[in-house]
Formats: structure tokens, sequence, C-alpha cells
């Protein structure tokens, strides 16, 4: 399950609104990269028959089934701070992280590693 905080339910709902995307969804998704193995995606998009759509304040929030296993569990939330806001995934599945914060690494993704500047970054 993924899940928005109200804050960044407001933020997607304004970006949405920008881009006259009022009907999509919030995609969260993983992709391989990053000094951690993983990095976190998100864009505002259509629903495709293989995803898996949740329900956070009111908006659909969408995950493909490679990422979801990667994601379970998260919360997205939206920050503000003197160097602008931004979305930020509060992960459970994550056991390693760079000091970035972009990217990461699970259990799965540990155990196959070979490399890269762990967190230590």
């Amino acid at each position: 399950m993924l899940t928005l905080t109200e804050r960044a339910a407001d933020e997607v709902r304004s970006i949405m609104g920008k881009q006259g995307k009022i009907d999509h969804a919030l995609r969260v998704f993983v992709t391989g990269g990053g000094c951690s193995g993983l990095q976190y995606g998100m864009s505002i998009d259509e629903p495709k028959d293989s995803d898996q759509i949740y329900e956070s304040f009111g908006l659909r929030i969408i995950t493909d089934p490679k990422s979801l296993p990667h994601i379970d569990g998260s919360l997205v939330d939206y920050e503000e701070s003197l160097m602008g806001g931004g979305f930020k995934l509060d992960n459970p599945q994550a056991v390693d992280a760079c000091g970035c914060g972009h990217s990461f690494q699970t259990k799965t993704t540990q155990a196959a590693s070979v490399g890269g500047c762990g967190s230590g970054h």
C-alpha cells in the first residue's frame, strides 16, 4: 500500500491542475541507479492494466508490479525548506540509503549489491 500525507496530496493536486491532468494519478516507481542501487521516481500518469491502484486524500496513487515490493508501505510527504520544496518517501522497505537520500537499497537489493558508495555518500 502507498499513501500520501495531506500536504503531499494538496501539492500533487496543484501539479495536476497546472498540467491539466486532474483525472490522472500519481505514479510512484523505482528505477535502477544511484549509488545505493535503486532510485525513486514520481510522475503524473494514467493507470495501466497491470498497475496496483491505491487512494489517499481523494487522489489515486499507482505503481507497477516490479516497483511495489521495493516501496510497499511507503508514505509520500511534501516538505518545504530553505532550499525549496520537494517530495519525500518514508519507505519501510529501505535498509540503506545514500547520504543524499535519492537512492536506496532493500533487503533484496542489498544482497545483490556489487559496490557503490553505500550510506557514506
